[in-house]
């Protein structure tokens, strides 16, 4: 009786603490565990090849729109997708497993929804390949 009425006292002081500034949206896509750091970024790990990665961010930036620019050692791609602007950036965690992050800004202002749209056409698209 102690231990749930201690326990019903820290319920509220847990979830003031879980609650916080920037919401946590988490998700699963393919195999790869995906999670909003900010507001206009959505990022994930996966262990698809990195080249294969690379290939299909490429691919799928086209089709969004026009390349401004793109960098395969940095791992970074910038599109321009009128009125959007998308940032798709690739960091090597190990041999194996490559970190995807996706921003995205219309008018300046977060599109959580379109760097979750390119995320997950990534993803699909390197699955698809590999």
């Amino acid at each position: 009786m102690k231990r749930l009425t201690v326990l019903l006292l820290l319920i509220p002081f847990l979830v003031v603490g879980l609650s916080g500034c920037v919401p946590v949206f988490l998700m699963a896509v393919g195999g790869v565990g995906v999670y909003a750091t900010s507001k206009d970024t959505i990022q994930g790990d996966t262990d698809t090849p990195y080249e294969a990665l690379w290939d299909s961010a490429v691919k799928v930036a086209r089709i969004r729109g026009t390349i401004l620019q793109q960098d395969f050692n940095r791992g970074y791609i910038e599109v321009d997708a009128k009125p959007n602007k998308i940032w798709i950036q690739f960091i090597r965690v190990t041999a194996a497993a490559t970190k995807i992050r996706v921003s995205a800004r219309k008018y300046k202002l977060p599109n959580i929804d379109l760097a979750q749209e390119v995320f997950i056409k990534i993803v699909d698209e390197s699955k698809r390949s590999s």
